[in-house]
Formats: structure tokens, C-alpha cells, sequence
């Protein structure tokens, strides 16, 4: 249950707010994450560019710190400009890029379940039964 409150803050960032959580740095961008940039484009029917998205990370933590609470990661809109930030131990986890990823495409904060549970499986709870759908039969 406590991840639950771990997978995104997704908000729109207002004057005198700060930019980024404290400790975020600059991320070359993996590679993968071009790869599950596609991927959220072909669950959603949405497109969007890739290279318009600045990425962060918060080195070295499970969760960072912001106004609403602890989270794994992070889709905000500033002046602009796409960001997205992530605790590092969260790098490679695609469901945690990819919803991320989701809002930069949607270019909106909340989660329309349409989106995020019926079409990409972007959530904690939706995520594990898309990952086991997937996996051929062990009978």
C-alpha cells in the first residue's frame, strides 16, 4: 500500500514554487526509455516528442519530497517545458517512466482511467495483471 503513494506527483508547477525536488540533477536520457516512449504512444492513440521532455533524477532514493507528499516519480509542466523526475532507485522500472511518460503526452495531470488503467496498464494495481497477462502459461 505504501507504493501507492509512491508513483507519481503530477501537477502543473506555479510561480514561486520550486522548479524541481531537492537533489535533482540533470539525466542523460537512457535509451529504453525512447523504446517506452513508443510504447505509451501506441497504447494511448496519443503522440508527442520525445526530445521535448527534460529528465531528472533524484540520485540514490526510493522516493523524493514534494508538496504532496513522498513519490517515485514526477510529470510537471513549467513554463512550457515537459519534466520529468524520478528516484533514482526507479530508473529502469518501466511503469514508473512510462506513466510518467503518460502525462507528458496527455500534457495534464490526474489519472483518466481511460489512459492509464484500460488502455496502458500504467498504475501499481493495473500494472502486475498486464505484466502476468503477458507471460505464456507455466500449466
Amino acid at each position: 500500500m505504501a507504493l501507492l503513494t509512491l508513483v507519481s506527483s503530477c501537477v502543473t508547477l506555479h510561480p514561486g514554487e520550486p522548479p524541481l525536488p531537492i537533489g535533482a540533477v540533470l539525466l542523460a536520457t537512457p535509451a529504453v526509455y525512447r523504446e517506452w516512449h513508443l510504447k505509451t504512444e501506441s497504447c494511448s492513440g496519443l503522440s508527442g516528442h520525445f526530445s521535448a521532455v527534460e529528465w531528472y533524477v533524484v540520485p540514490g532514493v526510493s522516493s523524493f519530497a514534494t508538496a504532496k507528499g513522498p513519490q517515485a516519480g514526477m510529470w510537471a509542466l513549467q513554463g512550457g517545458t515537459h519534466r520529468i523526475i524520478v528516484a533514482g532507485k526507479y530508473l529502469d522500472h518501466e511503469m514508473v517512466i512510462r506513466h510518467e511518460i503518460l502525462h507528458a503526452l496527455l500534457a495534464r495531470a490526474g489519472h483518466p482511467p481511460e489512459y492509464f488503467v484500460t488502455r496502458c496498464n500504467l498504475t501499481w494495481e493495473s500494472w502486475g495483471g498486464a505484466i502476468a497477462a503477458s507471460e505464456p502459461s507455466r500449466h
